[in-house]
C-alpha cells in the first residue's frame, strides 16, 4: 500500500490487531507494514516511532469503555460498572497491561475515563486528594487482576514462538506446582475441592467479591 493512500486511523487500528496477536513486543514498524502490505518506512509518514504508536493505540482502546452517566446511575453502581469494563478491556487487550510498565500513558480516551473516575468519587463524598486516592485503589485492584490473563498471553506467545505446545508445559508446571501444594495442608483442602480445576486459578467471583469488598471500604470511610 502507498503511503499516499495509508491513514493514521489505518495504521493504529491495525497496530491494535498486532498488539493484541503479538504483545508489545511483537510491535514494530516492519511487522506493521507487513500487515498493511505497505513498506515499514511508510509507517513513520503518519506515526513518529513506536513509543508514539502505542500512545495512538492506547487511546484507541481507552475509546472502547463506557462511562456511565451519574445523574442516571449512584456512585457505587457507577464505579462498580466502570471498575468491570476496565476489567474487561485490559483481558481483551492484555498488552495495555505491559504498557503500563514500560511507558507512560496519555491521551483524550485515558483522560475521559479518568475525570469520570473521579468524579465518581466526588459522588461519594471524597473530596480533593481522597477522591484521587479512592480512584487510585480501584484502578491498581483492577489492572493487579489483569495482570494474570497479560502474563498468560506473554506466556502462551513465548511458548508457541519456541515451537512448544502451550497446553502441554501449562500441565506439566500445573502438575508440579500441585505436587508442591499437597505439602500444605490449606493449599490440600482446596485443591481436593471440585471448583479448584487448575491450581493457579482465582476462585469463581474472585474480582467481583473483592471488588464490593474494596468499594465496601471506601463507603465506609466516607461515612465515618
Amino acid at each position: 500500500m502507498p503511503r499516499d493512500t495509508l491513514t493514521r486511523d489505518q495504521i493504529v487500528r491495525t497496530a491494535v490487531e498486532l498488539l493484541d496477536a503479538e504483545g508489545l513486543e511483537g510491535l514494530n514498524m516492519r511487522a506493521l507494514g507487513k500487515r498493511l502490505d505497505s513498506a515499514a518506512t511508510a509507517m513513520y509518514w503518519h506515526v513518529k516511532n513506536k513509543d508514539n504508536l502505542v500512545l495512538l493505540a492506547t487511546d484507541q482502546v481507552w475509546g472502547e469503555l463506557e462511562l456511565p452517566d451519574l445523574n442516571v446511575v449512584g456512585w457505587r453502581t457507577a464505579a462498580t460498572a466502570m471498575a468491570v469494563d476496565l476489567y474487561e478491556m485490559f483481558t481483551r487487550h492484555p498488552w495495555l497491561v505491559q504498557a503500563f510498565a514500560a511507558h507512560v500513558l496519555y491521551g483524550e480516551g485515558k483522560s475521559r475515563h479518568d475525570d469520570r473516575s473521579l468524579a465518581v468519587y466526588e459522588a461519594a463524598g471524597f473530596t480533593g486528594d481522597q477522591a484521587d486516592q479512592a480512584a487510585s485503589a480501584v484502578f491498581t485492584y483492577v489492572l493487579g487482576n489483569a495482570a494474570g490473563a497479560a502474563a498468560t498471553a506473554s506466556l502462551t506467545r513465548k511458548l508457541t514462538r519456541d515451537d512448544t505446545t502451550a497446553e502441554e508445559h501449562f500441565q506439566d508446571a500445573m502438575t508440579r506446582a500441585k505436587e508442591v501444594a499437597m505439602r500444605h495442608p490449606r493449599l490440600r483442602a482446596r485443591l481436593e475441592t471440585p471448583a479448584a480445576a487448575t491450581y493457579a486459578a482465582s476462585p469463581d467471583q474472585a474480582f467481583e467479591f473483592g471488588l464490593q469488598a474494596l468499594l465496601d471500604g471506601l463507603e465506609r470511610q466516607v461515612a465515618a
